[in-house]
Formats: C-alpha cells, structure tokens, sequence
C-alpha cells in the first residue's frame, strides 16, 4: 500500500505541476470556464465508470448503491466544494495574487484540525513542525509569485470582506471537505471512484443551477457550449479529470493532510516546468522553499504519532 501511495502521490503531483502550462497552452481566453468544468466533471465519471469496470467492482456498485449513502458520503462535500470555489472566484477578483495565495494555503492547517477533529488522527509535535515548514514553503513560493505578478491596490474594506474573508473561509471549507471524504473513505468504506462520481455529478447539478444567472450562463446561450474551443482544448480537460481521480486515491489512502504536501510540492514542479520549457527561471523564493518542502515531507513519514500505552 505504501508503494502505491507513493506512485499516486507522484502522478498527482506531476498533473498539479504540469496542469497550469497545458491549460495555458491549449486553452484559448475565448473558452467559457464552465463549459470546461462541466466537461472536465463528466470526463471525471467517464473515467472512474472505466476503472471501476476494468477492476470489477462495477457490478457491486450497482447491487450496494443507495441515495442515502450517497449523499452522506459525497453530497456535503460536493457541496461545500462548490460553495469554496465560488468563494475563491470572488476573493481572487479583490486580491492581488500574493495576498491570495499564502491566505489559501492556510487550508493545510484546517485539513489537520478537521481530521482530528472528525478522526482522531492525531499529529506528533515533528508532524506539526514539518506541517509549519511546509506552510513557510508555500508561503515562500507565493512570494515568488506575487513578487513577479506585480500586486495591486484598491479599497480597504473591499479588500477584507471580499478578498481576505471569503478566502479564509475557503480554506476552512476546504479542510473539513476534506477531513469528510476521508472519512467517508476510510471509516465509511466508501470507494474513492465511487465518491468521485457522486461529487462530480453534484458539483454539476450546482453549476447547472448558477448558470440561470451567471455571466457564463449568458455567454454559453449566446454563443454556445464549445465557444472557443478546439481539439487540443480537451487535452488539459482530461488532464485534469485524471488529476481529479488522483485527488480522490491519494485522499482515501494517505489522507488530506498528505494531500497538502503533494499540492505544495506541485508548485515547486510548475517552476521547474517553466523554467524546462518556457525558459523563465525560477525565483530565489522557490529555490529556497525547495529544501524546505523536502525536509517536511520527510520529517513527516519518518515521525508518525505513537499510541501511547495508556491511550491503547
């Protein structure tokens, strides 16, 4: 288990780095986000329906399945998702990009808390220094980010009630999101392809709903669904629909405390990729949070909690 592990969390992390140049690159700015949501959604259940044909454990499913089951395991956090994405959209717009990125990655901390929260898995004080190295890493990268971005001014109050505040509250959704599938993984027994199904026709049902009214919802009837798109456009749709299915292995098996550092991780992968293929060189920033996420990843494996003999 330990070597798969390993090898999902190493796909998850080359799709997460590789994701922003694919997307950047066979994406054109005339495509509704949408209508690449929505297709990156059923390209998700596509997918997982395959996998769980080509293991065998479709036929089970259709024996076992309930609504009520379903909703409990997937249906809070498809839609807590939906709801921390629409907040994200609306804090990204009143943020200048470095502010934005060092908030959002406060989701570490609340991953912790809600999994202990929820599952009693405990942090040993190494595990609890190695999750802080890693927020100063990611914290460093967004430096490095914002540092070449540029940042930007606009109103005070503007800025914390619909910049800071949506994005804070994002990350604790995020957290308990992601405490409530592990949970449902591992304490309810929930299959990760299963949960990925379930979440991904959610979500949908509730971008269907905000497209009454959303500017993308105008665009896609004035222009229809595929306006802007091309062939090369359902690369990185794909792309990130297996990435979601990583999401969803790496979360039932290793956790979502573990899925923080493959996140982080993949931010130092995006800065190698560019430097690869874009010739743009990676900051001095990354260059010294690139120990810094080495080291916490390993002070975290090597130091696991142990039960005490009066807790057993």
């Amino acid at each position: 288990m330990n070597s798969r592990i390993l090898f999902h969390s190493i796909l998850l992390t080359l799709q997460y780095g590789a994701q922003p140049l694919i997307s950047k690159r066979f994406t054109s700015r005339q495509v509704i986000v949408t209508s690449s949501v929505l297709t990156c959604e059923i390209a998700k259940v596509i997918c997982a329906l395959i996998l769980m044909a080509k293991e065998g454990s479709l036929k089970k499913l259709s024996k076992e399945w309930t609504l009520l089951g379903s909703l409990t395991a997937s249906g809070l956090p498809a839609v807590i998702y939906a709801l921390q994405n629409s907040l994200l959209q609306i804090s990204y717009r009143n943020l200048d990009s470095l502010t934005f990125s060092i908030l959002n990655q406060t989701k570490i901390f609340f991953t912790a808390l809600f999994t202990f929260i929820l599952l009693r898995q405990r942090q040993s004080i190494q595990q609890i220094g190695a999750l802080f190295l890693l927020i100063m890493a990611a914290v460093l990268i967004s430096i490095g980010e914002g540092t070449a971005k540029g940042s930007g001014t606009g109103n005070p109050e503007q800025i914390l009630f619909y910049g800071i505040v949506p994005v804070l509250v994002a990350s604790v959704l995020s957290g308990l999101a992601s405490a409530l599938c592990q949970w449902a993984s591992q304490v309810k027994k929930h299959s990760s392809y299963v949960m990925t199904i379930e979440m991904s026709i959610v979500g949908s049902l509730c971008l269907l709903a905000s497209t009454f009214k959303s500017p993308d919802g105008e665009a896609i009837r004035r222009h229809g669904f595929f306006y802007g798109w091309t062939p090369l456009t359902s690369i990185p749709v794909i792309f990130n629909a297996l990435g979601g299915i990583l999401v969803g292995l790496v979360t039932s098996q290793a956790g979502g405390v573990r899925k923080g550092f493959v996140i982080v991780s993949a931010l130092l992968v995006t800065a190698l990729l560019q430097f690869l293929f874009e010739g743009k060189p990676p900051s001095s920033y990354c260059l010294v949070a690139l120990p810094l996420v080495i080291s916490s990843i390993s002070i975290y494996q090597k130091y696991p909690y142990r039960v005490k003999k009066k807790e057993a």
